[in-house]
Formats: structure tokens, sequence, C-alpha cells
């Protein structure tokens, strides 16, 4: 088993908090680092999409009460939202008791009734933390090319060979419109959130255009809204904001939007492989959309990611403010032989990192002119994540 880097974040939010929620995307991996956090503890593990399992919380008070010594996992917890206010009271009479943390493991799919849900009857009592899928400081013994290509879902990286990894992402696009959707937010057509999606995916790494989006669909601009909302709150898809703290330059005020694992995008294109993926249109954003997701996942908690693009062309793909300290300007190509232009130099000029870097696809870490390095990926995340 590739071991999660959040694995030790987790325990020691456990050992801090009577109640973590552990958030990501359906198949991401959570069930199996709960059980893997929770080997050396007593504990009891309930799925909440088991009609039994649900059945045994009816008196969810007597029930759990029972387990009061146990870390008790509930999974898919977000089917169950009315359990919220009976864990309140539970973690109250625990704290009473001397019970003051590793009580429950709430694992959701980041729906919008979990995180209202908990943040009005849990506020004090909860740490949240994002599972998302494998990042290249995870999984640096495979090619970070098929990471890039299968996207970091563990089924779907694992997978035997390219055919049966595309089949499974597929197969997680559709259970996703057809039967999860439907559960955790607000009933939409499945086509019409299909063409929705897929559309995103067309328009990888673009500004924001509700109104262009809208017409294709034949829906509103609110419509389209409501739409993008919900697909940021099941972390499937990423909205970049701009950079905007100088009032006084004409920046864009639109952000990026990205879907965000590239495995996801290159099946909603129906892109079978690595010669598929370098021979359509989508390859630069689906390449900068991989490295951006890749270094926030990585970065310390706390940090801010935004892009910079003024009407005058200074742009830059990536900036990461780390807490308390100066932002750091990411530009991200494709190429062996990365360019920078004047644009980026001019967005700089604007926000004055502290570093500047260049991701390219090579090795190698080289300067490109006084101060702007050009680094892998793995390298840059290496660093971002000891700043």
């Amino acid at each position: 088993m590739i071991h999660r880097r959040l694995q030790a974040q987790l325990v020691s939010l456990l050992a801090d908090y009577p109640a973590v929620a552990l958030l990501g995307p359906r198949q991401v991996g959570k069930t199996t680092l709960a059980i893997e956090v929770s080997k050396n503890r007593d504990c009891i593990y309930l799925d909440l999409e088991s009609a039994a399992d649900r059945a045994k919380l009816s008196e969810p008070e007597l029930y759990l009460n029972d387990h009061a010594d146990k870390l008790v996992i509930l999974d898919e917890v977000h089917r169950v939202p009315e359990l919220f206010q009976p864990l309140r009271g539970l973690i109250d009479q625990g704290r009473r008791r001397g019970r003051r943390a590793g009580r429950f493991l709430l694992l959701g799919s980041a729906s919008r009734e979990l995180l209202q849900q908990s943040s009005e009857t849990l506020a004090g009592r909860i740490a949240y933390l994002e599972l998302a899928p494998f990042d290249t400081l995870e999984v640096n013994d495979d090619p970070q090319e098929k990471l890039w290509i299968r996207g970091g879902f563990p089924d779907s990286l694992l997978a035997a060979d390219d055919k049966r990894s595309l089949i499974w992402r597929q197969n997680f696009i559709r259970t996703y419109l057809e039967r999860d959707v439907p559960r955790l937010g607000p009933r939409i057509a499945t086509e019409t959130l299909r063409r929705f999606w897929v559309m995103l995916a067309h328009t990888q790494g673009g500004l924001l255009n509700a109104a262009s989006l809208a017409r294709g669909l034949d829906v509103t601009g609110k419509t389209i809204a409501s739409y993008l909302d919900l697909m940021v709150d099941l972390l499937l898809v990423r909205r970049l904001s701009p950079w905007h703290r100088n009032v006084g330059k004409r920046l864009v005020k639109s952000p990026k939007i990205y879907v965000r694992d590239s495995g996801v995008l290159h099946g909603l294109l129906g892109l079978r492989d690595k010669e598929a993926v370098m021979s359509h249109p989508v390859i630069g954003s689906s390449w900068e959309g991989f490295v951006i997701e890749n270094l926030v996942n990585v970065a310390p908690q706390g940090t801010e990611a935004n892009f910079y693009r003024a009407s005058g062309g200074a742009e830059i793909d990536l900036i990461v403010t780390l807490p308390g300290r100066r932002p750091w300007a990411i530009e991200i190509k494709r190429s062996l032989e990365p360019k920078l232009s004047k644009g980026f130099y001019f967005a700089c000029e604007e926000i004055q990192p502290e570093a500047k870097y260049v991701v390219y696809p090579g090795e190698e870490s080289f300067a490109l002119s006084k101060d702007v390095t050009a680094v892998s990926l793995t390298s840059l995340a290496k660093t971002l994540r000891a700043a």
C-alpha cells in the first residue's frame, strides 16, 4: 500500500480533537486511510451507505454510548446529516468525563450538507482534513507521466494497464453523475451535468466565462454558478482566484477553472493514453492543472494559491503565498527548453516575489536567468513542502 502523507497529521488531530472530518471525493482512499490509522486502536466502523449500519444508529445516543471508549469511524456520514446534533451531545458528555479527544472519525465526500451541518453543530469540537488523490511525493517510485496521464485516484493509477485505468475513470464519472451527485446536491439532469463537466474539461485552465457556458447549456448564468459551486464543493473542480492586492492595476477578476484530477480530465475527453493526450490541444493546460494541483496539495497549511493576469499582458500561472512570507512566482511550461515571456517579468516587478521558478517536465534544475530557476515538479514540491 502506498503510504499517505496525511496519515501522521490525521493521527495528530485525533489526539487533539474529539471529532475529525476526513473529506475528499469518493474512491480517493479515505476508508483505507481511516482503517490504517485505527489498526492500533479499539475502534468500530460503520458504513452509512449500508442499511444495516444505518439501522444501528436509529437511536444514536444509545448505540454510541455503548462504544464510548472506542474510536467510532462513520463512513459516508453525509448520508445521515441528522447525526451531527447527537454527536455534539455525546462529545460534550465525554469531555465532562475526561474523554476529550479521539472519539469520532467522520468520512465524507465533501458535500455541502456535511460542511454546513458540522460547522453549525460541532464548532470548536471538530478538525478538518482534506485527502486529495495521490501526488508526486507519494508515488515517487512510479513515473511522473503515469501519474499525470492516469491521475491520482488509487484504482486508476494502479490499474494493470491504460485501458483498465480509463475504464475505471469513465465508470467513476458515470457513477458520480448518476448516483452520487443526486445524493449530495440539488437535482440536476445527469446529461446536463455531464455536458457541463465536459465543457469545463475542454476549457481547462481558462478564465470562467459563465455566459458562454450558459449559452452552451441553454441555462442562466445563475444556474451555471450553482453547477460550478456544486463541483467545487465536491472537490472535483478547482476555482483558482486571481491575485488582486493592488487595486491600482487593471487585473483580471475572473477565476480560472480546472478539473482537479488530470486523469478524470483525460477521461472526460476520452483520452485513453499518453499518445492521445500528447496529440490533443488540452496538453498544455492539462500539465498546468496537474502541476498546480500537486503543488497546492503539498503546500504547508494556510498557504494561499492564486494566479496573476493584468490587462497589459503581465501574467504568472501560479502564485503561492506561505503564511507570513512573500509570494513565490511559479510559471509552468511543458517544454524541455522553457522560455519566459516579458509578461512574467512585468508581473514579478509588481508582486515582488520571494522566489521565482519555472516547472518543466525535465529532471535537472538550472538557472534560466539571474533569479529564476527551472525545476522539476517533484523538486519544487519537496522545496515547498519543507518551507
